[in-house]
């Protein structure tokens, strides 16, 4: 059984929105980490991406003039990084290079077609011409000369693999209609060639093979709507001129009068791939969309239908798709499981877990009749009816409670996705009906995200519950940026007196504010970190009003810890800058400068402590404040300038960053003495009894 789950957006590809990624995208590679990935765009860019926090961590970019002409690879041994511009020209830097133009630089003799990087090997270059070096033998001499294996054939596809010690790669070619495929040995250094059986009045569209048990198994997408197999023995005692592979059919990919015109397809597991094309009828509109199948039992295991367009592309990495759709590149998230033959025809049952509808009476959820159906432990579809009958919220979730306790099944995320859905839709219908208390404790409870309930987090703004959306930014890990900013909007909007008569979590506070507030003083505790108090006695000058939060002896906090609390969690929420900025645009100049106010007051804080790190739970470290100061600068920067409340905390804002960069500056100077004399320590006789003078110069 497989099936797709939620879904996200990782980065922009348009002019506006894209990451360096306007010329569209040429290849996707596995990062030095498995929650990154490599982006190498169809120009002068490569761009390094965590994926959980849809942001990017580093991107680097040829010169004017030169292109990017094969995907950038990540080297696990090195975490250095590989690209090859305009063919020829090797280029070789890591996370702390900036300037692509002073890093490592080769000119090689020969065209590169693609760079392979093994987990437990080194890179492999293959060239145009068919030669293969790994990327240590060619470095030693960089102008040693390539074999050309393939004349006049077009490499079409390649892939490379470990087989115990051994690396192996594989690429196939085409040739006036004929495919070829070359299996290179680099320990060996033998090759073997063959040519698949054709095909009529089909050809191949797309690769993609594994290793199992000596044995290559390489898959062929042919654009009749059918993928072939191949089978390719790894022990060969002869070097044949060239040998035919036979194909045998693995997969029709067909349904209910319907056809798949797969462009791209990839191996999820041995009884399941993904496939990308159209699928439509004869004679009907073809729709785009992303399908999962059964290769053991000839079955459609589940589709997701593309609207926007996709490029064709298909990629696969720690169980999550990528692909483009529209201006945008995607994330798709799925599962496969043990395939059965009641799973593929979906009449899978589990013994052990009884049908949800058995814990339920779904006559007695209010305004809706609800139906559940677990059918193949794939969705649980929840459907409304218009006759309604008169339930009381206790029953109701007295009624969702059981359910939560007793079902165990693989898919009971999903099913109280649906539940929240039901409850969500009441809530729309019904004004006066909200049960908040049940929402908490399953946000709480149940390890949810944004795209399994998307409506709850709006009816939640709707009714300013903000501390089940505190509860939301905290747990979901894709929030949009729009719904991210309505939280903050809404948090800067609400009165301290309000925020104080209802239940907020000050877990991420309690440590650095005082909780009695009351529209009095906020008391924090002060502790220098390397600062000279007369020396930066500007910075504390200010012209302090009567306004409240002001304190004889520490700084002052604009809000309160309720309100603190609340901001704390928008600060530690997963954004993308490119789409966060223009929803920044939109937020009232005052709430602004208090935002503002707030970040500055946190970033004091953290920079009075020896590790510039906040006390307390889920408080934000410095990085973040910092990355949100600067977005929230770059919205609002003119309207700062032009206002007169913000003048002062510009000001202050400058000389204290000013004063900090003085100070490391200072610690830079002396920087070189301290490590001589930590040198110098190491070589001492810890037994030995000393005074000495030493001179920092």
């Amino acid at each position: 059984m497989a099936a797709l789950c939620e879904s996200f957006t990782l980065c922009g590809l348009g002019p506006s929105g894209g990451v360096g990624l306007g010329g569209g995208l040429l290849a996707l590679q596995p990062g030095p980490d498995p929650d990154h990935v490599l982006l190498t765009d169809r120009g002068r860019t490569a761009t390094l991406f965590k994926v959980s926090d849809q942001k990017p961590l580093g991107c680097w970019s040829v010169k004017h003039g030169q292109i990017i002409t094969c995907p950038v690879v990540c080297s696990f041994e090195t975490h250095e990084y590989i690209a090859v511009h305009d063919d020829k020209v090797l280029r070789i830097w890591k996370d702390k290079d900036i300037n692509l133009d002073k890093v490592f630089k080769a000119t090689l003799s020969a065209d590169v077609y693609r760079i392979h990087s093994l987990p437990n090997g080194g890179p492999v270059v293959l060239f145009k011409g068919g030669g293969v070096r790994t990327l240590d033998v060619l470095l030693e001499a960089p102008q040693q000369e390539i074999e050309n294996v393939i004349s006049d054939e077009v490499i079409k596809w390649s892939e490379a693999f470990n087989e115990g010690q051994q690396p192996i790669l594989i690429f196939a070619t085409e040739k006036d209609g004929d495919f070829f495929v070359y299996v290179k040995k680099l320990k060996m250094n033998s090759l073997h060639k063959y040519k698949l059986e054709q095909q009529e009045l089909s050809k191949p569209l797309s690769f993609t093979a594994y290793i199992k048990n000596k044995i290559i198994t390489l898959l062929c997408l042919y654009s009749n709507y059918s993928v072939y197999k191949f089978l390719i023995p790894l022990q060969q005692n002869s070097e044949e001129e060239e040998q035919i592979l036979s194909k045998s059919l693995l997969l029709n990919l067909s349904v209910s009068g319907s056809v798949l015109k797969g462009t791209s397809f990839v191996v999820l597991d041995k009884d399941h791939i993904a496939v990308l094309g159209s699928l439509g009828a004869s004679g009907e509109e073809c729709k785009e969309c992303l399908t999962i199948w059964n290769t053991k039992f000839q079955t459609l295991q589940t589709s997701k239908e593309l609207p926007l367009g996709t490029s064709g592309q298909l990629w696969c990495y720690e169980e999550k798709f990528f692909f483009t759709h529209g201006k945008v590149l995607t994330v798709i998230m799925y599962k496969c499981e043990t395939s059965s033959l009641a799973a593929a025809v979906g009449k899978l049952k589990d013994s052990q877990t009884p049908d949800v509808s058995s814990f339920v009476n779904w006559n007695t959820l209010g305004d809706e009749e609800l139906a559940v159906s677990v059918h193949s432990q794939q969705s649980v579809a929840l459907k409304s009816e218009s006759r309604m009958t008169d339930a009381s919220t206790t029953v109701l979730e007295d009624e969702l409670r059981q359910l939560m306790s007793k079902a165990q099944m693989p898919d009971f995320q999903a099913a109280i996705g649906c539940v929240i859905t039901a409850l969500i839709n009441r809530c729309k219908t019904d004004p006066k009906y909200y049960p908040q208390n049940f929402l908490l404790q399953i946000v709480q409870t149940r390890d949810l995200s944004y795209s399994l309930c998307p409506d709850l987090m709006a009816v939640a703004l709707e009714k300013k519950d903000v501390y089940l959306l505190q509860n939301c930014l905290q747990r979901f890990p894709d929030i949009p940026e729009e719904i991210t900013y309505a939280c903050l909007k809404v948090f800067l909007s609400l009165s301290e007196a309000y925020l104080q008569r209802i239940d907020v979590n000050l877990e991420s506070v309690i440590c650095y504010i005082d909780t009695e507030f009351n529209s009095k003083d906020v008391k924090t505790e002060i502790v220098e970190n390397g600062f000279n108090a007369e020396l930066e006695q500007d910075i504390w000058d200010t012209k302090i009003t009567k306004k409240r939060h002001l304190t004889t002896d520490g700084e002052l906090c604009p809000v309160g810890p309720q309100k603190a609390a609340l901001l704390n969690a928008v600060l530690l929420s997963a954004y993308s800058e490119t789409f966060l900025l223009p929803h920044l645009k939109n937020l009232p100049a005052q709430q602004a400068v208090l935002f503002l106010r707030y970040l500055y007051y946190l970033y004091v804080k953290c920079s009075e402590k020896i590790n510039t790190t906040l006390p307390g739970v889920r408080s934000p470290n410095i990085n973040q404040i910092m990355d949100w100061m600067c977005l929230l600068l770059d919205a609002h920067f003119t309207v700062m300038v032009m206002l007169p409340e913000a003048k002062e905390l510009l000001s202050n804002l400058h000389k204290f960053v000013r004063a900090q960069v003085r100070f490391y500056s200072e610690l830079n100077k002396i920087e070189g003495s301290l490590r001589e004399l930590q040198r110098l320590n190491h070589q001492k006789d810890s037994q030995t009894y000393s005074i000495e003078v030493l001179e920092l110069i």
